[in-house]
This record gives structure tokens, sequence and C-alpha cells, in this order.
């Protein structure tokens, strides 16, 4: 009798023991399954997050080849980096904009993506202009506009011509160890519109030649010289590596205008994405201290080609701008 009662005390000892454990083994089950799911169900910051994204990102534009306008580049998007967001919300546990973290999306199609053909503008969306500066002659200018574009921080994109570089290779190094871009501008300023595929290739591959011996660079961008080109001038420069680069308002400077009337044409006219043509002439160095100061005041930032060509943004680094 002694034995049957410990058989059924330890029969019921099991039972509870087996019951204790399959209960904490149910709340254990449970209380995983609540924190999966809290952290897959987002929480009202990651919302509110969510929705000003929504409502303020800036889609990316591609680049396309316009039927006026040519090749012209993208511009990236802005759209809210919402972990990085959240991350700098998260200890207060609530929504501030003024802790938004932004990041740029890049678009889908790019410049390089196009089939070659004349740029002569950069993306209409992006506030910044870029000055184009050939130079086959005008020596004595040269110093004066240098020393203007130190004066207000900017950069510019020099087109060489190669015998001019050939003739003066320690300007030619100068206005480079200044910080500014350098372009081809062929080798003896032909029109050349109407010379042969030979000759076209001789022309750019000369100069990029002699850039290289004396710059010890390539240039990615190539200016034909009185803006004469054809279908072949385009396809040559690409097969060397460049870019063909026209100009979206001209200074006209080598008609020799008056300074201030140059100057406000160029003031009047110019606005995002342009590209403005100039040569080293005596009212470029009168006038261009107060192009590149008006065109700061009209919210115009200004750059090499370089700088215009590229997709990433300026400006709207702070804060997003509503787009209906």
């Amino acid at each position: 009798m002694r034995k049957i009662l410990l058989v059924i005390l330890s029969v019921i000892g099991i039972g509870v023991i087996a019951v204790v454990k399959i209960g904490i083994l149910s709340e254990i089950i449970r209380s995983n399954k609540v924190a999966t799911f809290a952290e897959v169900e987002p929480d009202e910051l990651s919302k509110e997050i969510g929705t000003y994204d929504r409502l303020h990102q800036i889609k990316p534009i591609d680049a396309k080849i316009d039927r006026v306008w040519k090749a012209i580049p993208g511009y990236n998007g802005l759209v809210v980096d919402t972990d990085a967001s959240y991350k700098k919300m998260k200890k207060t546990g609530r929504f501030d904009p003024k802790k938004v973290v932004l990041k740029e999306i890049p678009p889908s199609v790019h410049l390089d993506d196009l089939e070659p053909s004349p740029i002569y503008r950069g993306n209409p969306e992006k506030p910044m202009i870029a000055l184009l500066i050939n130079v086959a002659w005008g020596n004595e200018h040269i110093p004066g506009i240098l020393k203007t574009l130190k004066e207000n921080n900017v950069k510019a994109t020099f087109f060489y011509d190669g015998s001019w570089v050939k003739n003066n290779p320690d300007l030619a190094m100068t206005i480079y160890e200044e910080g500014h871009e350098i372009g081809n501008h062929a080798y003896s300023h032909p029109d050349l519109q109407h010379r042969s595929r030979e000759e076209t290739v001789k022309e750019l591959a000369q100069t990029n030649e002699v850039i290289e011996k004396t710059l010890g660079i390539t240039p990615k961008w190539f200016a034909p010289p009185s803006g004469s080109f054809n279908e072949t001038t385009i396809q040559v420069a690409d097969e060397l590596g460049m870019k063909t680069i026209l100009w979206t308002i001209d200074t006209v400077d080598w008609r020799k205008p008056a300074t201030a009337e140059m100057v406000n044409r160029i003031v009047k006219g110019v606005d995002k994405g342009y590209m403005v043509l100039m040569h080293p002439t005596k009212p470029v160095e009168e006038g261009l201290g107060t192009i590149i100061q008006e065109s700061k005041a009209k919210g115009l930032q200004l750059g090499t080609v370089s700088d215009l060509m590229s997709e990433k943004r300026i400006g709207q680094k702070n804060n997003l701008e509503r787009k209906e």
C-alpha cells in the first residue's frame, strides 16, 4: 500500500512540474511574440518621419537628350534618411524637423549613359553657373582675371588652344596651379565644321598631348573653337574621352563691347545651369567681379564645368522644400 502511495505521489509531482514548465514555456513564447511584433510594427515616431519624407522628398531628375538643349545632366533627388533621423530623435521620442537627416539619391539615367551629344547647359534645377574661358590669346588680361577669381573664391574652366600652351607653358601652368579646371580648345583654332575626320583627330589629340606634357593631366571637356562643329567633331571628342561643351550665354567680349553693357546683359540673362562663355579680354578683366557678385546675389553658385555637370545637389542641405 505504501509503495502504491509513493507511485501516485511521484506521478502527481511529475505532472505539477510538467504544468509549471509548460506555463513557463508558454510565457516565453508569448513574450517573444510580443517582442517580435514590436520590432516590425513602426511606432508613432517612425510613422511621423515616414510621413514627413513622403510629403517633402524631391525626386531625382534623369539625364536626357533635349530637343533644344541636347545633352542635359541629371540631378540627385533628396529624401529623409529614416534610420539616421530616428536615432537622433529617439531620446525624446518626439518628431523634430530640425533633427531630420537627409540623403541624396541618384537618378536612373546619367550623362555618361547618353549618346555623344553637345552640352549647352547644366541641369536647370541646379542653382549654379559655370564660367568658360577660352584661351588662345589675351595673355595681358589673364593675371587680372585670375586675381578676381581668387578674390571671389571662384574656380573656372579654362579651355586651352594647344599652340597657345606650347608657346606659353608657364602661364598655362599658373592657371592650373590656381586650381582651375583645364579643357581642350583644339590646336590651331580651326573651323571644325569643315574639317575632315583625320584633321579633327589631329587637332584634338595634339592639344591633349601638349596639355598632358605640360600639366600632366588629360582634359575631359572639349570646346570647339567659335562653336563650330559637326557630328564627326562630337564623335572624335568622345573617342578621345571628352564631352563637347558649348555655352548657354555669351559675353561676345571679342567684339570689345563696353564693360557695363556686357556685364548688364550677362547679369540679366544668367540663370540656373547656365554656362557663360568668355575670353581673356579687357571687358572681362574689368567686369568679371561684378558678374560674379551679381550672380551670387541671384542665389547662384559658381563652379567649373565638372561642378555643374555633377549630379550632386547644392543648397537644401538643412531642410526639404515642399513640392506640391
